[in-house]
């Protein structure tokens, strides 16, 4: 679905029939079919032109529509909007939601585009180097990621990242503060992983930083810190009417963290 593999020779119509053709689909039923999912994809209109007559978007409900009209079981889609610009690439995922609801075909999405990923499943399947690291709903892979290769995957702005290490069931950040207690695995080194969405500005926070920078985003703002003992920086979303100057001195407080082993990358829970 990178390219669309369409017969440049042959019109519209001519390239939805093509697969019925071949399975020798009486004449009047293969033209129903196709009429029906060329309705389906919003392409109706365009049955008599050609492929190079067509925009990006067009021609990918072209190849969507011959891929249905043989009614498969299963539908695969690789990489299915990665040529299409940003405003075709939001219709399009829109369209194929619609299409999958309406056809109830079970359909495998392919994409690199986590943001793709979340808004158009039912279920996430995240792969890292051909092994299946998680498999659930898109929030609950969100929210609670197996490993740290899913935890930073999913999520923009990214997930933050600091060291840590855990000792006698502390754990405890390179500035010396320690942010949470209660664990029960042995003294080593760890991986903290907040997301900017969890951190609450709080004058009793666990967490001291200086404001690097302070970038208004809308209806929020994200503000980068610098903590004492890390050469990265820690992005946090705060509302956007809250008033906040680089060199200031804030602490946070976090609704939720995951901590994971520096060894293998696993989630301690």
């Amino acid at each position: 679905f990178q390219n669309y593999a369409l017969y440049p020779h042959m019109t519209v119509k001519q390239n939805i029939l093509f697969p019925l053709e071949n399975m020798k689909v009486p004449r009047d039923e293969a033209l129903e079919l196709a009429k029906e999912m060329a309705e389906l994809v919003h392409i109706g209109d365009l049955m008599e032109r050609k492929p190079n007559q067509l925009s990006g978007g067009q021609q990918q409900r072209v190849a969507i529509a011959r891929a249905l009209v043989k009614k498969p079981r299963v539908l695969l889609l690789d990489e299915p909007l990665s040529n299409l610009d940003a405003r075709l690439r939001l219709q399009t995922r829109e369209e194929i939601r619609r299409i999958q609801r309406e056809t109830g075909i079970t359909t495998i999405f392919v994409t690199h585009d986590q943001e793709e990923a979340m808004s158009i499943s039912d279920e996430i399947v995240v792969m890292n180097n051909g092994f299946r690291q998680q498999m659930e709903r898109p929030q609950a892979v969100y929210e609670e990621p197996i490993n740290m290769f899913v935890a930073k995957f999913l999520g923009n702005p990214p997930i933050n990242i600091f060291e840590a290490n855990l000792v006698g069931g502390q754990l405890i950040m390179k500035d010396g503060e320690i942010i949470e207690n209660g664990f029960t695995q042995p003294d080593q080194e760890v991986f903290v992983g907040l997301r900017p969405e969890y951190l609450k500005v709080s004058t009793n926070g666990k967490i001291t930083a200086k404001i690097d920078l302070v970038e208004h985003i809308g209806r929020d703002s994200m503000i980068l810190c610098d903590i004492e003992g890390y050469d990265h920086q820690l992005r946090a979303i705060v509302p956007s009417d809250t008033n906040f100057e680089v060199g200031q001195t804030v602490r946070f407080n976090y609704s939720k963290l995951f901590v994971f082993s520096a060894e293998t990358g696993e989630r301690y829970k």
